[in-house]
């Protein structure tokens, strides 16, 4: 689909080429642009009825040039959709999860075991692991002592 796709959007590039050149060949009433862009070769090429070459040229250039570009646009939506449902889209990597470091101070007698990261080794070598440890257990801040009462 996707090499029928790149055809079709080098076909719609030419076709809007053409469009415009048409378009520039084209006589207007008071000889503007048309005169200087080979308005005169045009009807050297196509005889007296150049205007309505051009001008039957200029519509089917422009029905060709919509009809290809909705037939992209519909193209590029089916592809779209179609991509991610049959997973030809980007992979989706899963991420390990962090490891749970238990909340100090609720289990203070109990030392935490290390927990172990492995690191990312060469085959040939072997590079140590990284421990962390839970951090030490807090102490609770101390009340302040009580207010005086208000006197009368």
């Amino acid at each position: 689909m996707s090499i029928l796709l790149i055809i079709l959007t080098f076909v719609l590039i030419l076709v809007s080429i053409f469009l415009v050149l048409v378009v520039l060949m084209q006589k207007s009433k008071d000889g503007g642009m048309g005169a200087a862009l080979g308005g005169g070769a045009a009807e050297a090429a196509f005889g007296a009825d150049t205007s309505n070459v051009l001008t039957q040229a200029t519509k089917y250039l422009a029905i060709i040039f919509f009809v290809l570009a909705f037939a992209l646009y519909l193209g590029r939506l089916y592809e779209r959709n179609h991509a991610t449902a049959s997973g030809g889209a980007l992979p989706s990597i899963a991420v390990p999860a962090a490891p749970v470091v238990p909340p100090a101070g609720g289990a203070a007698a109990t030392p935490t075991p290390a927990v172990t990261v492995p690191a990312a080794t060469a085959p040939s070598q072997t590079a140590p692991a990284a421990t962390t440890t839970a951090p030490a257990t807090q102490t609770p801040p101390a009340t302040a002592p009580a207010s005086e009462p208000a006197k009368k």
